[in-house]
């Protein structure tokens, strides 16, 4: 299962972030999105766990507004989040028969001026949904489906928080880009202890550390940085648990592109250094799929089908990508991708665009861990470490620019198993979630 980090509308600084045409629950059985008829926006229930997918239009009373939010569930119902000036509505949309049924979940009032509400992705499990209410001075959790009474607060976050991804199995630690002192830091809530905060992301100190996507099963994390460049994000990725700092390889660093991961290939326990990574590209002539995987260190470059949802899409655990797509021939499509180990598609150009393979400006080629100066050595501001809140990580993964290693990311040889340290070990060890 892969944890998305969804479209981070809700902070301001992060508001150009493509965001996906659809959503998947956590194990792929379904998916949701706002579809589009005759000028009228009505949700769409799309279930991909069959022999073939297929779709249920679920439209209300009356159109919806642009923009409606829609998520999944785990039994195959929609939540839907309307809002209605500072009020935000929920329900569970279902089909009866030719009409559609709906069961009102209750509101979230947020009065506070500039307060935005949105969901979280879909949690793990599939029997609850979260919304995330970032005010002005503080951020808060809630649960908007599969409580007892309605919408419940959970947590309340000091800071601006943006991002949203799990971190877990059971939909207990909850990862979110908090923003705080001008910068912003990955960091987890713990639900089922009261909302209690501890740091993940701690690569430099004045640095911005964002997740974009987690991995349970293996532990692997995708991170957004400016710590190797100030000023400018880059692409890295680093493993819960382990004691080696986040890497930053340069086959991720794609000139006038945006490159966002979307999912990342469940069931690699042992081995994260070797799940894939579906890359969304967005360039001048369009959007495209990459597939990357940390331990090959080149990117593999795939035409998207015609359709398709973008940003959308799952791994199944033997590395067949599924990508959703919607034509006027196939309203309700999956294409399958199986990319095996190694494989090098079509390379991207210096413009942005996909050219031939073995051109000139290929990320193709073996990457470095860091980027090497004029006299050969290994620039230490392309690794760094991060704080594992589930699991205590050593201390020499979390001490920033200072603890890259002198030489160029090595080819892993044996599967990585996650190493937890004593606690007292462990950077900012008091506020390490137990």
């Amino acid at each position: 299962m892969t944890a998305c980090a969804i479209e981070p509308s809700a902070a301001d600084a992060y508001d150009g972030d493509p965001a996906a045409g659809c959503t998947i629950t956590a194990d792929g059985a379904y998916a949701a999105r706002l579809a589009l008829d005759d000028g009228s926006w009505f949700p769409e229930r799309w279930t991909l766990d069959g022999p073939e997918p297929y779709a249920v239009p679920l439209p209300g009373h009356q159109p919806e507004e642009p923009g409606t939010e829609v998520q999944p569930m785990g039994d195959g119902r929609v939540l839907i989040h309307r809002t209605a000036a500072e009020r935000h509505l929920f329900s569970l949309l279902y089909p009866t028969g030719p009409d559609t049924g709906e069961l009102p979940l209750g509101a979230v009032e947020c009065p506070a001026a500039g307060t935005r509400l949105r969901l979280l992705p879909p949690a793990p499990g599939g029997t609850r949904a979260y919304a995330l209410a970032v005010g002005p001075r503080s951020t808060t959790v809630w649960l908007v489906a599969g409580g007892a009474f309605g919408p419940e607060r959970l947590a309340e976050v000091p800071g601006r928080c943006s991002g949203g991804a799990w971190l877990d199995g059971t939909g207990r630690l909850l990862a979110l880009d908090r923003e705080a002192g001008g910068l912003t830091k990955a960091v987890v809530v713990d639900l089922e202890r009261g909302g209690e905060v501890s740091p993940l992301l701690q690569i430099a100190a004045d640095s911005d550390d964002r997740l974009l996507l987690a991995d349970p099963d293996s532990g692997l994390l995708l991170i957004a940085s400016d710590a190797p460049s100030p000023g400018r994000e880059r692409l890295g990725w680093g493993v819960l648990g382990s004691t080696l700092p986040v890497r930053f390889p340069e086959s991720l660093r794609m000139p006038d592109c945006v490159v966002t991961p979307f999912a990342i290939q469940p069931g690699q326990v042992l081995t994260p250094e070797r799940c894939a990574v579906a890359l969304r590209v967005d360039g001048p002539l369009g959007s495209w799929v990459g597939v990357w995987r940390p331990a090959l260190r080149q990117v593999c470059h795939l035409p998207a089908p015609a359709g398709w949802l973008a940003g959308a899409g799952r791994w199944t655990e033997d590395g067949v990508l599924l990508l959703p797509y919607a034509t006027a021939e196939v309203p309700c499509g999956l294409a399958r991708l199986t990319v095996p180990a190694g494989a090098r598609k079509t390379p991207l150009t210096s413009s942005g665009s996909l050219g031939s393979p073995g051109s000139a400006g290929s990320p193709t080629t073996a990457d470095s861990t860091g980027a090497r100066d004029a006299t050969g050595s290994m620039d230490s501001r392309d690794s760094a470490g991060f704080t594992d809140p589930a699991r205590s990580v050593d201390s020499t993964a979390s001490h920033g620019p200072a603890s890259a290693p002198p030489t160029a990311e090595p080819e892993p040889q044996q599967p990585v198993v996650p190493r937890p340290v004593p606690l007292q070990q462990a950077p900012l060890a008091r506020l390490v979630t137990k």
